[in-house]
C-alpha cells in the first residue's frame, strides 16, 4: 500500500484546547481594559501568538510598548499552562486516538503540525506523543499560517513530498497554509468555516476507515488547485 504523510494541527483537531486559549486571552484583554469576545477568539485559531495580541491591541484601538508587549505575551502563556497543566487523555476529541492507531497499522507517516510552543507538552499529557514520527510547532517555524512553512517542514522530515500529505485542520489559516502547500485539506469543523477546504467533516466520528484508506490508495486526491489568494 501506498505510503502518505499525513499531518494533523493539535487545538481543535486533536484536542479543544481553544477554550483555554480563550479563557487566558481573555483575562488578558480584559487586565488591559479591552473586550474579547468568543468571535474574536475564533479568529486567533491557527495564528501565532505575536499576531494573536497584535490583532487583540488593533481591535482595542491600543498601543504598547515593547517590554510591556513582550510581557503580556509571557503573562498570557503562563495563564494557559496553569489551564493545561490539568489535560489527560480524556480530553482527546472524539475518534482521533482510534484514526491514529489506523494509520499506525497501515504504517503510514505521521506528523504534528501546530503553532503551539506547548504542543509536545500536550501531547505527552494526554499520552499521543509516541504516535508522531514527527512534531513541528511554533518552536520550530518563523512564519505562521497561513504560510506552508510548519506544514512543509512536516513533509519533509516524514521524507514524503508535500503532493502525497494530508492537513488535518481546523481553522481557515490552516487550510489556506496545506492547500498553499498543494496538500489535501481536510476541515475538522463546520463546512461553512472550511469551505475551502478539500474535504470537511464535523469531526473524525464522520470520517470512516475506508476514506483513509481510500486516501491511502490514491484513489481519494486533492480536489483542487488553491490558493491563500483565492
Amino acid at each position: 500500500m501506498n505510503k502518505k504523510g499525513f499531518i494533523f494541527d493539535l487545538d481543535g483537531v486533536i484536542v479543544d484546547t481553544a477554550k483555554y486559549h480563550f479563557l487566558a486571552w481573555k483575562k488578558l484583554a480584559n487586565s488591559i481594559g479591552i473586550d474579547f469576545s468568543e468571535v474574536q477568539n475564533e479568529q486567533l485559531k491557527g495564528v501565532s501568538r505575536v499576531r494573536s495580541l497584535e490583532k487583540i491591541l488593533e481591535w482595542g484601538n491600543t498601543s504598547l510598548s515593547q517590554d510591556e508587549f513582550m510581557r503580556l505575551m509571557g503573562l498570557k502563556n503562563d495563564n494557559y499552562l496553569s489551564y493545561i497543566n490539568t489535560m489527560d487523555d480524556s480530553e482527546i476529541l472524539p475518534d482521533v486516538t482510534e484514526t491514529l492507531n489506523f494509520l499506525v497499522e497501515k504504517q503510514q507517516g505521521i506528523a504534528l503540525g501546530s503553532a503551539s510552543k506547548n504542543a509536545r507538552s500536550i501531547l505527552t499529557k494526554v499520552d499521543l506523543l509516541d504516535k508522531f514520527q514527527s512534531v513541528v510547532d511554533g518552536n520550530d517555524v518563523s512564519k505562521a499560517k497561513p504560510d506552508p512553512e510548519v506544514f512543509l517542514i512536516g513533509a519533509k522530515l516524514l521524507n514524503i513530498e508535500p503532493e502525497n500529505c494530508i492537513v488535518f485542520e481546523d481553522s481557515v489559516a490552516g487550510i489556506q497554509a496545506a492547500n498553499t502547500a498543494g496538500m489535501i485539506s481536510i476541515g475538522i469543523g463546520e463546512n461553512s468555516v472550511l469551505h475551502e477546504a478539500d474535504y470537511v467533516f464535523k469531526d473524525f466520528t464522520k470520517m470512516s476507515k475506508a476514506f483513509i484508506t481510500d486516501i491511502i490508495s490514491g484513489k481519494i486526491e486533492k480536489q483542487s488547485k488553491k490558493s491563500i489568494n483565492q
